[in-house]
């Protein structure tokens, strides 16, 4: 079972919770319905090629021009 990041538009609220099946989710700030489902970043763990452990997130910059975490800004 996953655990998503919401948006309540209501509130302002960022918040994450656990979905089971075809729960809705509400925001446990207001109890509103009417929340968005964020883009979460995901950690993970990989191997180079020269088989050293190579651990990186998907938060962080695809280049060194920029500072933003969304390459939809630069185009990458």
């Amino acid at each position: 079972m996953p655990i998503y990041e919401y948006f309540c538009d209501t509130c302002d609220q960022k918040f994450e919770t656990l979905i089971r099946g075809k729960e809705i989710p509400i925001c446990p700030t207001c109890g509103k319905e009417d929340v968005k489902r964020l883009m979460s970043a995901c950690g993970f763990i990989s191997k180079g090629s020269g088989g050293e452990t190579v651990s990186t997130a998907a938060g962080s910059s695809g280049c060194g021009t920029c500072s933003s975490t969304n390459c939809a800004s630069c185009g990458i």
